[in-house]
């Protein structure tokens, strides 16, 4: 099998459009049709709140996703899963443009999903397929930055687009970004890791591993507590269309302007995390930040609930709340894996799975409790705070030495925004 060769320059720089492309259709995927969920709900026939299941059904789908993406990309090489998964977010995007019924909706962002998680998981492992060590850290960074601005832009670039044409565009445009996305792999991509028949697809082994991660306490207690408190997030993403423009009355492009700042805060926050480290540990800011997160949520649900809380202010206490998640999440993502050398892979999907798993649940509770108010949203994000708060202290006595702070601060470093802003 060919693999990829890096050595001239303008190869290297094609490989890293593609991995840009392919790092950028998550977060657009996530983000870009919110602005669309009022005109949606009109055309299908059905509440903001019925729309917004498609969202859970997407994070759903990127949980399954996430946990059998790594195996075949490892049994079969980089190229051809791309292609097939890539194929499929094409075809399920083109059906949510014809779409006519929420159900048929919800149906079929759980399909885009699917095709879409080969293009969240292969990038990182074609960067180490192909690159020098030295370089993966400027690879990476450019990737991560990308991630970073793509939860400011999609929403922004979304709302314009409802607002000015109609939602079933937002999806002609997401389908087109992964035709381009095809087309580069198929005639630009060279296979960067041959196929391998050893790794196993059976199901009993891959639920041997995650169950053999499952029981280490350190992973249990940092991926349970940073996957409660980040589905807060989730909510606010499924909540978020109804608070602000039905609420509110906010228009579509000053919904989009409110997302960007609200994401620019979790991601510049992710960053001062970097150099928070150099005076902290990783279990102090997540406690820390924890701590401040349950105290804003429940400001949150009390503003909310009493009234007290206008427009603006609702804006800059969620703004804090997240600003919050941007220091807890990296560093309980980082804690989690860090006990975990061969299995890292497994940790990793397992994590993440566990991440999409409880944030899809959070969001359907979202649209279940919905009374026309934004108080079931405030309330779900203050219990996601309070719960992740009793997880993390709860298991911390289960945990009997972490390793020493030298060791995960580069980890969780390179980390920081990449786990911040990923589902932004």
């Amino acid at each position: 099998m060919q693999t990829t060769d890096i050595t001239n320059k303008r190869t290297r720089v094609v490989l890293i459009a593609i991995l840009g492309l392919l790092t950028a259709i998550g977060p657009f995927s996530i983000d870009m049709y919110l602005p669309g969920f009022p005109a949606m709900a009109n055309d299908l026939h059905t509440s903001i709140n019925t729309i917004a299941y498609s969202l859970s059904s997407f994070f759903i789908g990127l949980c399954v996703g996430q946990l059998i993406s790594g195996p075949l990309l490892d049994r079969y090489g980089r190229k051809r899963p791309l292609i097939i998964g890539l194929a499929v977010y094409i075809a399920a995007s083109i059906g949510c443009v014809l779409v006519r019924t929420p159900e048929g909706l919800i149906a079929l962002r759980f399909i885009q999903a699917l095709g879409c998680c080969v293009s969240m998981v292969a990038p990182r492992a074609i960067t180490r397929d192909v690159f020098p060590l030295e370089d993966n850290a400027k690879v990476l960074s450019l990737l991560i930055l990308l991630l970073g601005v793509s939860p400011i832009l999609a929403p922004t670039f979304g709302s314009y687009i409802v607002d000015v044409y109609q939602w079933q565009d937002v999806f002609i445009i997401l389908a087109l970004i992964a035709a381009a996305t095809l087309a580069a792999v198929v005639f630009l991509f060279r296979e960067s890791k041959a196929p391998d028949a050893s790794v196993s697809l059976k199901p009993r082994p891959i639920l041997n591993a995650f169950g053999g991660v499952l029981k280490n306490p350190q992973f249990a207690t940092y991926a349970f507590a940073g996957g409660v408190s980040f589905a807060g997030l989730f909510a606010y993403l499924s909540g978020s269309p109804f608070l602000f423009m039905e609420y509110f009355g906010v228009s579509k492009t000053g919904y989009g302007a409110i997302f960007a700042i609200i994401a620019a805060g979790l991601i510049g926050s992710s960053q001062l995390n970097a150099f928070l480290l150099k005076k902290y540990s990783s279990e102090q800011l997540v406690t820390a930040s924890i701590l401040l997160q349950t105290f804003i949520g429940f400001v949150l649900l009390i503003g909310i609930t009493t009234g007290i809380l206008g427009l603006y202010s609702t804006i800059a206490v969620i703004f804090l709340l997240f600003c919050t998640l941007g220091i807890s999440s990296p560093n309980t993502a980082a804690l989690s894996i860090l006990p975990f050398s061969k299995e890292a892979g497994s940790a990793s999907a397992l994590l993440g799975a566990l991440q999409m798993g409880l944030g899809a649940l959070a969001a359907a509770l979202t649209g279940v409790f919905a009374n026309n108010t934004p108080v079931p949203l405030a309330i779900i994000i203050a219990a996601s705070g309070l719960l992740a708060l009793g997880a993390l202290l709860v298991g911390q006595r289960r945990v009997k030495q972490l390793p020493a702070m030298e060791s995960i601060t580069e980890t969780i470093s390179e980390q920081a925004e990449e786990e911040a802003c990923i589902m932004v």
